[in-house]
C-alpha cells in the first residue's frame, strides 16, 4: 500500500474539522430555535384581532392594558419597566397597547424590548372611537367653546373621546374578550413600592369586584349633571341594584354628590362587572343624555359611580400597599410593613389627607330602598 502523503493528510484533517463544526452549528441552530418557541420571548408582532389573550402556567385570565398613543412610547416604556421590576418579571402577565391609530414599528419594538411578557397591540374599532350618536356636532363645539378655559381638558375634543371609550367600550375590544380581569395602566406614571403577591389573584381570592389606589375629589364644573343624570337611571331601572349598596361614598345622607371619586389610571377590575347588563345600561342612559361631550364626564366618576352603586363596600379595595403616582397625585403607604418595600419621593401622603379616603372608611353600605329614597331626593347641590 502506498504511503499517505502529508498534503492528502492535511486535507483530510481539514474535511473532519469541518464537518464536525457544522454538526456543532446544527446542534446549537436546533436547539436554538426551540428555545425560542418555548420562552416568553416569542412575540406576536400584529396579532390578529380576535386572537384569544391568554396566560400559561398558574396566571389567571388577565391582563395590563394601555390606550396609548405613539408619541408616548418613553412614558409607557417607563412604566412597563417599572411594573416588570415591581411585579410582573415574576408572572409575566401579558401587556395589551390600544391606540386609535396604527403602531408605528418603533413603538412595538420599543415597547417589546423592555418586557419578556406576551406584548398584544390593537387598533380601537371606528365604532368604538367617534362622537356619540345622541349628541350633535355644532352643540359639542359650543360647548368646547364654553368650556374651554373652565377646566383642564375643557376645550378637548380627544380627551372626551377618550373618557367615552374607556367608560364604555375598552372591555369590548377583541383583545379583551377572553379576559377576566384587567389592570389598567398609563404611560409616565410611577410604581413606588414591589408587589410580591398578585393582585389579580387577590381580588379572586377576596371576591373583589373593583381596585384602587388614589381617590380624590372631582372638579364640579365637569360633572354639573351628573348625578342628577344617575338618580334617573336609578329610579327607572331599580332591579339592577342589589340588595345593599355602597352609594353612601358618592351621595351623602343628604342626596348631595360628594364628587368623590376612584382615579381609574390605576384600576384594577373583575371585567364581569363592566359586561354585566346593569353596567352597560347605566352608559348607554349616560351616553344618551350626551355628558361625555357637552360637559366632561371622566370615566373615573362614571367608574366610581356605578361601582358604588351597584356593589357593596366589600367588594371594593383600596390597594394601600401599592404605592402609585401619576401627574397630579401620589400615594405612598405609612404603615411600616408596607413602606419598607418602597422608596417615594416628598409629597406622597395625599391618600392620607383624603377626604374620600377618610369617607371610604367611614360610611358603609345602605338598603336597596334607601337607595332610592335617595335617588328620588331634589338635587340639593
Amino acid at each position: 500500500m502506498a504511503p499517505v502523503s502529508p498534503r492528502f493528510k492535511r486535507l483530510l484533517i481539514a474535511v473532519i474539522t469541518l464537518l464536525g463544526l457544522f454538526a456543532v452549528y446544527q446542534t446549537f441552530d436546533v436547539s436554538s430555535t426551540s428555545r425560542s418557541v418555548k420562552t416568553p420571548n416569542t412575540y406576536i408582532p400584529d396579532t390578529p384581532v380576535g386572537q384569544n389573550v391568554t396566560s400559561s402556567g398558574n396566571n389567571l385570565r388577565a391582563a395590563l392594558v394601555a390606550l396609548v398613543r405613539n408619541s408616548e412610547l418613553n412614558g409607557m416604556r417607563s412604566t412597563v419597566r417599572q411594573l416588570e421590576d415591581r411585579f410582573n418579571n415574576r408572572h409575566n402577565y401579558p401587556y395589551i397597547f390600544l391606540n386609535d391609530e396604527d403602531f408605528t414599528e418603533e413603538f412595538k419594538d420599543g415597547m417589546r424590548s423592555v418586557t419578556k411578557a406576551p406584548v398584544y397591540f390593537g387598533k380601537l374599532p371606528t365604532e368604538h372611537w367617534g362622537l356619540s350618536p345622541y349628541v350633535t356636532e355644532q352643540k359639542v363645539q359650543e360647548a368646547l367653546e364654553h368650556n374651554r378655559d373652565r377646566y383642564l381638558y375643557g376645550g378637548s375634543y380627544s380627551y372626551r373621546l377618550m373618557c367615552r371609550y374607556q367608560s364604555g367600550f375598552v372591555y369590548k375590544h377583541d383583545l379583551l374578550k377572553d379576559l377576566d380581569y384587567y389592570w389598567r395602566i398609563e404611560p409616565d406614571v410611577h410604581y413606588y413600592c414591589d408587589i410580591p403577591y398578585d393582585p389579580f389573584k387577590y381580588m379572586k381570592d377576596n371576591k373583589l369586584i373593583y381596585g384602587y389606589t388614589i381617590s380624590p375629589v372631582e372638579k364640579a364644573e365637569t360633572v354639573e349633571t351628573l348625578w342628577e343624570t344617575t338618580r334617573k337611571w336609578i329610579l327607572e331601572n331599580p332591579d339592577y341594584l342589589q340588595d345593599k349598596s355602597f352609594i353612601h361614598w358618592v351621595v351623602n345622607e343628604k342626596s348631595v354628590y360628594t364628587r368623590c371619586h376612584f382615579w381609574s389610571n390605576f384600576e384594577i377590575v373583575d371585567l364581569s362587572f363592566y359586561r354585566s347588563e346593569a353596567y352597560e345600561s347605566y352608559f348607554q342612559h349616560l351616553d344618551r343624555a350626551g355628558g361625555f361631550f357637552y360637559e366632561r364626564w371622566g370615566d373615573a366618576p362614571v367608574h366610581s359611580m356605578a361601582a358604588s352603586i351597584l356593589l357593596r363596600k366589600e367588594q371594593i379595595h383600596w390597594f394601600e400597599d401599592i404605592g402609585y403616582h401619576h401627574p397630579g397625585y401620589a400615594h405612598c403607604p405609612d404603615k411600616p410593613e408596607m413602606a419598607a418595600r418602597c422608596v417615594c419621593g416628598g409629597g406622597s401622603d395625599y391618600m392620607y389627607r383624603s377626604m374620600c379616603n377618610r369617607r371610604f372608611g367611614e360610611v358603609g353600605n345602605i338598603h336597596k330602598d334607601q337607595v332610592l329614597e335617595l335617588a328620588a331626593m331634589p338635587d340639593k347641590q
